[in-house]
C-alpha cells in the first residue's frame, strides 16, 4: 500500500501487488534482461502506477528495484504491467479480448521496424519505450522502463497546450506515415493487427456503450436549444453501433481503393501519453492497435484529447497541421504508393461521420466527467445513474452545442 498516500487517488485493485510480483520475479526477469546470472535483489518497493481515471483495461503497478552484481549496486526504475485477476467487473470486460496480444505485438514487431525505417531515412523519432520483459504465461505480463525518472509525466488537472498538440500530432503524423509504408510493402507485416473496438464483445455489450444513445437523447430533451437536433439521432440510434462499426473496420470488411489506411494506436486519448517539458511527448498502452482508416485516431484526439475549445471547428488547423508532417515523412522514407490529398482526408473525415457520433454520444461524456474529476472511472463504468448525471454536465452540454452547430455547417446531417 502507498505510504502516507490517500488511497482513494488509485484504482482499488493496484492498492496490493499481487503474490507472485515479488523480489524473485523481478531478480529473474533483471537477470536474463542484464545477462547477469548472480544479479539479486536487496530491496523492493511497489506502488501503484497510475492515477484514478488513467486506464481500465489492465493493472499497473510502479517499482525501483535495487539490486546487486559483480561490478556493484544499482536500481533500476520500472512499470509492471498485467490483467486483471480480481473477480469482477474489471475482468469479465476483458474476457476474450486481444488485448495484451495485441500490445505485446507492437512492442516486439511493429513499432521496433516503424523506428527502423524512420531511422533509416534520418529520422530519430523515438515511438515506444522500451520492454524488458513480456510473457502471456502462466500470466500476462508486461515490464517497462518507467519514464517518470527521466522527466516524463502524464497531464493531470489542466488542458493541454497548443504546443503539446502539436509535439503529439507531428509523432502520430509519422508514425501513421511509416505504418502507410509497411501495408503498401510488407502487407503481412501487420495482418495480425486486426482486433479494434469492434472485436470486443463485452465491450459493445456493455451498458457504457448499449446506454449511450438514450441517455443522449434523453439529454437533448432536457435542453430547449438542442431539441432540435433530435430527430437527427433519432433517426440513427437503432443503427449507430453497426454504422460506426462500419468506419471501424472498413480496412478488413470493405477496403475502399481510395481510403487511406495506417495501423492507428486505437485508445489515442490524454492519459495515454506522457509529456516532457512541451516538445517531447511518448504514447503508451497500444492494446487497441489495429489496421483502420487513417480517421480513427484523428477522430478519437478530436474528443478525447482536445479541449473544447480547441475543437470547435473540428481540429481543422492541427489535422491540417498533421498532414503536412504526413505527407513529408511519407516522401522522406520513400512511400511507393499514391500519396494522399488534404482534401481526400478531409473528404474522409466527412465519410466517417458515424464515428463522430459515437464518441460524441457515448465516450465524451464519460471521458468529460473522468478528466474533471467528477467521479471514479469504474462508478462511471459501472453505475448508470452516475453515467445519467455525466451528460447533464454543464461543460459537456456546452461543448455539444458548439459541436452539434459545428456538424449542422459542415453537413454532418445531409443524407443520414
Amino acid at each position: 500500500m502507498p505510504d502516507n498516500a490517500d488511497t482513494e487517488q488509485f484504482n482499488a485493485d493496484e492498492l496490493v501487488a499481487p503474490a507472485w510480483l515479488n523480489a524473485q520475479f523481478i531478480a529473474d526477469v533483471l537477470r536474463t534482461y542484464e545477462k547477469c546470472p548472480e544479479l539479486e535483489v536487496t530491496d523492493l518497493k511497489i506502488t501503484p502506477a497510475s492515477a484514478q481515471g488513467d486506464h481500465y483495461a489492465s493493472i499497473m503497478f510502479r517499482t525501483t528495484a535495487e539490486y546487486t552484481t559483480s561490478k556493484g549496486k544499482f536500481s533500476k526504475p520500472l512499470i509492471i504491467k498485467t490483467m486483471p485477476e480480481e473477480e469482477g467487473h474489471k475482468k469479465d470486460f476483458l474476457t476474450d479480448s486481444h488485448l495484451f496480444d495485441t500490445e505485446v505485438r507492437s512492442y516486439t514487431t511493429a513499432l521496433p521496424e516503424f523506428e527502423r525505417i524512420l531511422r533509416e531515412a534520418g529520422d530519430d523519432t523515438k515511438l515506444f519505450v522500451p520492454c524488458i520483459y513480456h510473457s502471456v504465461a502462466p500470466r500476462q505480463v508486461m515490464i517497462f522502463e518507467d519514464l517518470v525518472p527521466q522527466g516524463y509525466s502524464v497531464i493531470r488537472n489542466r488542458p493541454i497546450t497548443q504546443t503539446e498538440l502539436k509535439t503529439v500530432y507531428s509523432k502520430l503524423a509519422k508514425w501513421h506515415a511509416v505504418s502507410m509504408k509497411v501495408l503498401n510493402e510488407q502487407p503481412d507485416f501487420l495482418k495480425d493487427f486486426k482486433y479494434g473496438m469492434m472485436e470486443m464483445p463485452t465491450l459493445l455489450k456493455d451498458p457504457m456503450v448499449t446506454t449511450g444513445r438514450e441517455n443522449f437523447l434523453k439529454m437533448l430533451d432536457q435542453i430547449p436549444e438542442l431539441t432540435k437536433y433530435k430527430p437527427h439521432f433519432e433517426k440513427i440510434k437503432g443503427d449507430l453501433i453497426q454504422r460506426m462499426g462500419n468506419v471501424l473496420q472498413e480496412h478488413r470488411k470493405n477496403f475502399q481503393s481510395d481510403g487511406y489506411y495506417v495501423m492507428c494506436h486505437g485508445d489515442f486519448h490524454l492519459r495515454n501519453m506522457m509529456f516532457k517539458d512541451d516538445k517531447e511527448v511518448m504514447f503508451v498502452d497500444f492494446q487497441a492497435s489495429n489496421l483502420c482508416p487513417i480517421t480513427i485516431d484523428l477522430k478519437y484526439s478530436l474528443y478525447m484529447l482536445m479541449e473544447p475549445e480547441q475543437r470547435w471547428d473540428l481540429g481543422k488547423d492541427l489535422i491540417n497541421y498533421y498532414f503536412s508532417v504526413l505527407e513529408d515523412t511519407l516522401q522522406k522514407v520513400g512511400y511507393k504508393g499514391e500519396m494522399p490529398t488534404n482534401d481526400g482526408l478531409w473528404k474522409q473525415i466527412h465519410r466517417h461521420k458515424f464515428y463522430d457520433f459515437f464518441l460524441l454520444t457515448t465516450f465524451l461524456p464519460l471521458f468529460a466527467a473522468i478528466k474533471a474529476n467528477e467521479f471514479k472511472i469504474s462508478d462511471i463504468i459501472q453505475d448508470s445513474e452516475i453515467r445519467q448525471k455525466c451528460y447533464l454536465s454543464d461543460p459537456y452540454v456546452q461543448d455539444v452545442k458548439k459541436l452539434l452547430s459545428k456538424y449542422e455547417e459542415v453537413g454532418y446531417f445531409d443524407d443520414l
